[in-house]
C-alpha cells in the first residue's frame, strides 16, 4: 500500500491569519498520524508565511511515523534540516517568492549542485528525495545527483485527469517504471485529490508515497479530518 503523507502547510496558513495558536499545528501532526496518516510533511519557507521555522522542531517532537521537509536547499534550510534530522527531505527547486512549487529540477544544470546538497544531507543520515517532472533525461540525471528518490510533480496529471486520465497518466507511468529501472524510489505530490488519487496510484507502478496537503486539508474542513484521512488511505489501496 502507498503511504500517505499529510501536508499540514494549510493548518499554519489558517493559524498565522488570525495570530495565536489556533489551530494548533502540533495538536495536527499528532492527529494526522493518530488518524492513520502514515507521515507529516511541512514546507517551512525563508517569511515563514505558514509552517514557522519553531513549528518545525516542535512537530519533530512528537512524529511517531515518518516526518517529511520539503524545501528550497537555502544555507538556512539545509541547517534547520540537519539539526531537526527529518526522516527525509524532499528538495525543491522553487525559489522563496513562490506561493507553491510549480516545477521539477532541471538535473542537468543543477546536476553539481544537487549532488553537493545531497552528499550534505546523506552524511547527516537523512534520506533525499527531489521534485521532477516526468522528462525522462532529467529523471536520467537524477541518479548521478545521489538522491535516494524523486517526487514525481503531478500538477499536469491533475490538470488534465477531467479530459482524459489514460492521456494524463501516461507520462508518468513511464517516468515511473524509468525511474525504478535506474534504481530510484518513487514518491509524488501536487494537486493530488479525493477525485484523481484512486486512478494515479492503481497505474502508477513502485509508488512509495504521495505528499497531500491542500485538498486534503479543505475536504477536512466539510469531512472532519479523522474521516478525510480515512477516505484518501482508501484510495491508496490497490485492488487485486
Amino acid at each position: 500500500m502507498t503511504k500517505l503523507s499529510v501536508n499540514i502547510n494549510k493548518i499554519a496558513t489558517l493559524r498565522n491569519a488570525r495570530g495565536g495558536n489556533i489551530p494548533n499545528v502540533v495538536k495536527a501532526a499528532i492527529d494526522v498520524q493518530a488518524f492513520g496518516g502514515e507521515g507529516v510533511t511541512v514546507h517551512p519557507r525563508p517569511d515563514e508565511r505558514h509552517i514557522r521555522h519553531q513549528d518545525v522542531y516542535d512537530i519533530r517532537k512528537v512524529i511517531t511515523t515518518e516526518f517529511n521537509i520539503e524545501g528550497y536547499p537555502s544555507d538556512e534550510f539545509i541547517a534547520l534540516v540537519k539539526e531537526v534530522k527529518p526522516h527525509q527531505v524532499t528538495l525543491v527547486p522553487d525559489p522563496p517568492e513562490a506561493i507553491t512549487s510549480n516545477a521539477g529540477w532541471d538535473t542537468i544544470n543543477h546536476q553539481s549542485f544537487l549532488k553537493e546538497v545531497i552528499a550534505e544531507l546523506k552524511e547527516a543520515g537523512i534520506r533525499t528525495s527531489i521534485f521532477v517532472d516526468t522528462t525522462s533525461d532529467f529523471i536520467e540525471n537524477a541518479v548521478t545527483t545521489g538522491t535516494d528518490r524523486i517526487e514525481l510533480y503531478t500538477e499536469p496529471y491533475a490538470t488534465h485527469f477531467p479530459n482524459d486520465p489514460a492521456k494524463a497518466i501516461a507520462p508518468f507511468v513511464a517516468a515511473a517504471n524509468l525511474a525504478n529501472k535506474l534504481g530510484l524510489k518513487i514518491n509524488a505530490g501536487h494537486d493530488l485529490s479525493l477525485e484523481n488519487l484512486k486512478y494515479f496510484n492503481e497505474n502508477i507502478p513502485f509508488l512509495k508515497e504521495v505528499s497531500i496537503g491542500h485538498a486534503l486539508i479543505a475536504d477536512a474542513l466539510y469531512m472532519g479530518l479523522e474521516r478525510t484521512i480515512q477516505l484518501y488511505k482508501k484510495q491508496l489501496i490497490k485492488e487485486l
